[in-house]
């Protein structure tokens, strides 16, 4: 497994080893204990999620939850390809408004680690594309938050006009980081 820090402490890009044959390969996607000796944290997942996006330029997020339900997220994709993104929205950390961007592909076998107290939100590089998730807590609708994707503050480089972008109806509504009331502290 190869772990690689972002320019955001706490959010990492976790490679997984595939070992391939004739017949196709076989992964570990996670394992606690080969997590540990790496040094990254302990975590609990509580539930995976598997989203499919059938159009290219699909932006779901920016996503979070508040407490007691925050969650970790460990994502990756087993069909296609996104851009992911994390946004800091811990108000007192050094790096608050700023974001990572990484490529996840089935190609690359990336993994991104999105700590409690950030966004999560990811863009369609190409149609049919299919995200899985684990998340170290439930979901709850009284604590699901979100954040603007297309907030001109988070200066994010979508690789997709925010005008073409193929979005939610709740996702349309997300406020700025600027009139986030309820951000990490």
């Amino acid at each position: 497994m190869k772990i690689e820090d972002t320019a955001l402490d706490g959010v990492k890009i976790v490679t997984p080893d595939r070992f391939g044959d004739a017949r196709g390969f076989f992964s570990e996607s996670y394992n606690e204990r080969r997590w540990q000796e790496r040094g990254l944290p302990p975590l609990r997942f509580m539930q995976d999620n598997h989203s499919l996006s059938r159009e290219t330029g699909v932006i779901r997020g920016l996503h979070f939850q508040t407490a007691p339900f925050a969650q970790d997220k460990l994502v990756r994709v087993t069909r296609g390809r996104i851009l992911d993104v994390a946004v800091d929205i811990r108000r007192a950390s050094p790096t608050f408004g700023r974001h990572v961007a990484v490529e996840l592909s089935a190609e690359n076998w990336r993994q991104l680690l999105v700590p409690i107290g950030f966004a999560h939100g990811f863009c369609t590089l190409e149609p049919d594309t299919e995200v899985v998730y684990k998340v170290t807590n439930f979901y709850s609708a009284p604590n699901d938050r979100g954040l603007a994707f297309d907030d001109p503050d988070l200066d994010i480089a979508w690789p997709i006009a925010p005008a073409r972008a193929v979005l939610s109806e709740k996702d349309r509504r997300w406020p700025r980081l600027r009139d986030l009331s309820d951000a990490f502290e």
